[in-house]
């Protein structure tokens, strides 16, 4: 835990003022500084959306009568996200921006549990929560967002209000 609190609070943030040195001698100061605001608007812009968008699909995984486990892991990204662009620097407005992506969110929910069941293993495996609805031996250190409860319902496009 204190290695990555070392980077956290020491590495990061120097990084981003080398970052932030260098890209000021190239240039300029009032061009990084206007580029730093124009990224933090447009990330703020793309976080609201997909903030936004993220809140309808919560929404209707409720209205279908599913466990929202995939919205709920989009919205707490997009919160990463808003507060990495909340952070003044470039290294962090590039992994807030990367984050807003419905892509680059797709894929950190697939490695997402991948790096759980591995760090579970690191630490011996001893008790591991899976949230699919079956149940697994204590030994077993897999980790999934797991499936819908309810899959013989018919599913409501997300075009489409399901209060109409």
């Amino acid at each position: 835990m204190v290695p990555i609190l070392a980077v956290a609070f020491i590495l990061i943030p120097l990084a981003e003022l080398a970052v932030l040195i260098a890209v000021g001698d190239w240039i300029g100061l009032v061009p990084t500084l206007v580029l730093l605001l124009v990224v933090s608007v447009a990330g703020a812009w793309l976080a609201k959306r997909e903030g936004l968008a993220a809140w309808r699909r919560f929404q209707l995984a409720l209205a279908d009568g599913r466990v929202p486990t995939v919205e709920v892991a989009d919205g707490a990204m997009i919160l990463l996200a808003g507060a990495l662009l909340l952070t003044p620097g470039f290294l962090s407005d590039v992994a807030g921006i990367l984050l807003l992506l419905p892509p680059t969110r797709a894929m950190a929910r697939r490695l997402a549990p991948r790096l759980y069941a591995r760090r579970l293993r690191r630490r011996g495996g001893r008790r591991v929560v899976i949230v699919d609805g079956t149940a697994r031996p204590a030994s077993s250190t897999q980790a999934t967002w797991g499936k819908p409860e309810v899959a013989d319902r018919p599913v409501v496009p997300p075009d489409r209000d399901p209060y109409a």
